[in-house]
């Protein structure tokens, strides 16, 4: 019932923006990275939050989407939407074929294996120019149409991502409440644990991983028709790095945390425009006084607190009855 409530206050909002700020640059464009953002750290909360799996690569498969698609549209012609499919088809192969030996490794281990395929995946796309453009990237990739409505605006990008968010939130929750969703919790408590419980943990970080890869896989896609533009800068290792921080700063082990997190990455460094120089100082500062006061993450502390306040006020606790100094023995 919370994830419901969430899913329809996510909803709200999402609807409630472009109607209050008309013709806004931070709704319309700002917004939409948001969303694209948000998508993202939720697939990789799968990952890291409820498997316990850490990933340092997980811009790779976003690359890999968006390039799989830009390549096919551009130079072979593709229909956009048949190639989204073949990225993610592409993308999911490639995830299954690492999942199994990446997977066996735990901790710094896996960190760094996952770290270097998103170097390796980083590398291609800058040596392979023939196809992928190199450094310069791909232009020219034609918009995204869906039965005859042609996605060009901004508003219309809203729209679009803002609605694949509430489906992933709307999928995520239904995951996680679900037998498979258990078996991930498990498996972040304790894998030998959820061996002798009959889960085949194998098969589960498998799954998972190859999940979120199509989930990234899907917006990279999207991305690539959204921007008509990608280059290899988009897909860099610090790119993965801040989707990580996305997760961590909102909150591992919560969707919303991590939507939470996604629009915390995405806003402040627009604001924090105004200090110039000092940008990425003032920015670094303030992640690190969150993880020090706040290591639950940013949206659990709130969450927290928010329902703390609300116990405290709606529910205040019964007063203690007065010794009279007497003991009363019962018959």
């Amino acid at each position: 019932m919370k994830r419901i409530k969430g899913l329809i206050i996510l909803a709200i909002i999402l609807i409630a923006l472009p109607i209050l700020f008309p013709n806004n640059y931070f709704i319309t464009v700002v917004g939409t990275a948001v969303a694209l953002h948000a998508v993202l750290a939720i697939s990789l909360n799968l990952l890291m939050g409820y498997a316990g799996q850490i990933s340092l690569g997980h811009a790779a498969f976003f690359g890999i989407g968006a390039y799989s698609s830009a390549i096919l549209t551009t130079q072979h012609q593709w229909n956009p939407l048949l190639s989204i499919g073949a990225g993610m088809l592409i993308t999911g192969i490639i995830a299954f074929v690492i999942a199994r030996p990446i997977l066996k490794l735990k901790g710094h281990y896996l960190a760094m294996a996952t770290l270097g395929f998103g170097i390796i995946v980083s590398i291609i796309l800058v040596q392979a120019g023939n196809f992928t453009g190199g450094p310069d990237g791909l232009s020219d990739i034609p918009p995204l149409a869906l039965f005859g409505w042609t996605i060009s605006s901004d508003f219309h990008w809203y729209v679009v991502m803002s609605t694949v968010l509430l489906l992933i939130v709307w999928l995520v929750n239904n995951l996680i409440d679900s037998r498979s969703g258990r078996a991930l919790r498990a498996l972040h408590g304790s894998e030998v644990a959820a061996e002798m419980m009959g889960i085949n943990t194998t098969s589960v970080k498998t799954n998972v991983f190859v999940l979120s890869a199509l989930i990234a896989s899907f917006v990279g896609s999207l991305f690539a028709h959204q921007q008509a533009f990608i280059s290899p800068d988009s897909f860099s290792f610090f790119f993965s790095i801040e989707l990580v921080t996305m997760v961590v700063l909102g909150g591992l082990a919560s969707t919303y945390g991590a939507i939470f997190g996604a629009l915390v990455l995405t806003f402040l460094p627009e604001l924090l425009v105004v200090f110039e120089d000092y940008e990425v100082m003032v920015f670094g500062g303030i992640l690190m006084l969150m993880m020090i006061f706040m290591p639950q993450g940013l949206f659990v502390a709130l969450e927290n607190l928010i329902s703390r306040l609300y116990r405290n006020y709606f529910n205040p606790p019964l007063p203690v009855p007065a010794s009279d100094g007497e003991n009363h023995d019962v018959a």
